[in-house]
């Protein structure tokens, strides 16, 4: 019986205290102002958000080279990984 008495008191004080916040709290979105990256600070706006010519992967220079160059090291990286991580292990293992 005490403890349904505890229980009824905690709800209460519980319901209470959310009905005095929920008064005070206000619900929204806020954020602080952008920071503006002019005045010197080595970017030019317009071109370092929007550069004109950054994914035209078909005017490249050397775009054989650089995109078998980017594939191969994808690759590379993507077996070597595990690879390495199975030997780790299996050295882990055999020491304990």
């Amino acid at each position: 019986m005490a403890f349904n008495n505890a229980l009824r008191s905690a709800a209460k004080l519980i319901a209470s205290s959310e009905s005095s916040l929920s008064t005070s709290v206000s619900r929204g979105f806020h954020s602080t102002g952008m920071k503006r990256m002019g005045g010197g600070h080595g970017h030019d706006e317009p071109y370092y958000l929007h550069a004109k010519h950054m994914y035209n992967l078909d005017k490249m220079k050397y775009q054989g080279l650089k995109m078998s160059l980017a594939v191969f090291t994808a690759f590379s990286i993507g077996v070597a990984v595990p690879v390495f991580a199975v030997i780790f292990q299996q050295k882990k293992t055999a020491s304990a």
